[in-house]
């Protein structure tokens, strides 16, 4: 070889280089210990666990059903705070969203004005409050906190109305704080917010929604 000459160096393909990480990210993926143990689903809440150990056998004896089918059970809960003052202030209703995501554990959607209202200043299409839609797991443990811890927290609570339901076995009620619910730290809110509580039931009728909620202990007025 000539004194002038210098050794070729071996240059590789630019894709064999670019793929050389991903097969080294790979091989790494592959050697990462894997767990054998199953994915089991998350336990049933306690109160869907009650519904169906009580509340099942309590409504088929008083109501006389042939199947557990007819059986009435609660299908969903519907949480809705409005929020008028986010016409001009966005922060208000930042605010009322993390409060509501506290309350329902679920994050809400932000509802909209339908029409223009002009003495309180409302266009049409303008954020207004949040609402939320609770089914299944998530509807039961917010029912058994809303039963059990929120409304005994009310000041001189007493009970609610017997008679909010509007004849197809669905029930509603309405609290002007919710600093009842513990997840809400009243030192960190901005304002008190109230809020409308909808549950919707399979029932056909209201007697049979009232028998239905009576049976989780529904704290109904005497």
């Amino acid at each position: 070889m000539a004194k002038d000459e210098k050794p070729k160096q071996e240059h590789k393909p630019a894709q064999a280089q670019k793929q050389a990480p991903k097969k080294e990210a790979a091989a790494k993926k592959e050697a990462a210990p894997k767990s054998d143990a199953p994915q089991l689903p998350a336990p049933p809440a306690r109160l869907a666990i009650y519904y169906r150990e009580k509340v099942v056998p309590e409504l088929m004896q008083k109501f006389a059903y042939k199947t557990v089918m007819q059986v009435p059970r609660l299908r969903k809960i519907t949480l809705n705070m409005g929020v008028g003052e986010t016409t001009t202030d966005k922060k208000t209703l930042d605010n009322a969203l993390a409060d509501m995501t506290r309350i329902a554990g679920q994050k809400p959607v932000v509802t909209k004005a339908r029409r223009s209202i002009a003495n309180f200043k409302v266009r049409a299409g303008f954020p207004v409050g949040c609402m939320v839609t609770l089914r299944g797991a998530r509807m039961y443990e917010f029912f058994d906190r809303l039963v059990n811890i929120a409304m005994p927290r009310i000041r001189d609570f007493r009970g609610v109305s017997n008679r909010a339901f509007d004849g197809r076995g669905n029930y509603s009620l309405g609290f002007k704080e919710q600093i009842i619910f513990p997840e809400i730290d009243y030192d960190k809110i901005d304002t008190l917010r109230g809020m409308n509580i909808a549950i919707t039931t399979t029932a056909k009728t209201d007697d049979e929604a009232r028998a239905l909620l009576a049976a989780f202990r529904f704290p109904f007025k005497h």
